[in-house]
């Protein structure tokens, strides 16, 4: 399954991609988030493996694996959860001195068990709203922090 979302960001492309790469400030539009903690490598490198995790009415921990990183270009990570693997590559464009395209690219490779593959084929609009959601509450973090 694959899909990609897009969203305009009212901030210049450097401070856009500033914020969105600080952990410190996950929290602020990632629903849950808790910690993220680095397993191997050097944090925000490629091949730097890192736990994340959130807790909320259930407690959720991937391992994130830097495959590239070349921001603002773009920024590829894979996820690994006990029920699913998928792969994200967010990008950032500049569309003018004080606006930024926020693009993001995600494909899940690995369904495990009977479940969560019937929710992934019933319902795969669910993961997407998921991943637009994250956005927009990006967007609204960031241009309100720079208000």
């Amino acid at each position: 399954m694959k899909y990609s979302c897009v969203i305009e960001i009212n901030l210049p492309i450097k401070k856009t991609v500033e914020l969105w790469n600080n952990k410190d400030y996950f929290k602020e539009w990632q629903d849950d988030f808790c910690s993220i903690e680095l397993i191997s490598g050097t944090h925000n490198y490629k091949g730097s493996k890192s736990r994340l995790l959130f807790v909320g009415k259930r407690k959720i921990e991937l391992v994130e694996t830097i495959l590239s990183i070349d921001l603002p270009n773009e920024k590829t990570a894979l996820y690994e959860h006990v029920h699913m693997s998928n792969t994200q590559c967010s990008r950032f464009i500049s569309i003018g001195k004080n606006k930024t395209k926020y693009i993001s690219e995600v494909e899940y490779i690995k369904f495990n068990g009977i479940l969560i593959k019937a929710l992934a084929m019933v319902f795969p609009g669910k993961f997407k709203s998921q991943s637009q959601k994250w956005m927009n509450q990006f967007k609204a973090f960031a241009e309100k922090l720079e208000d």
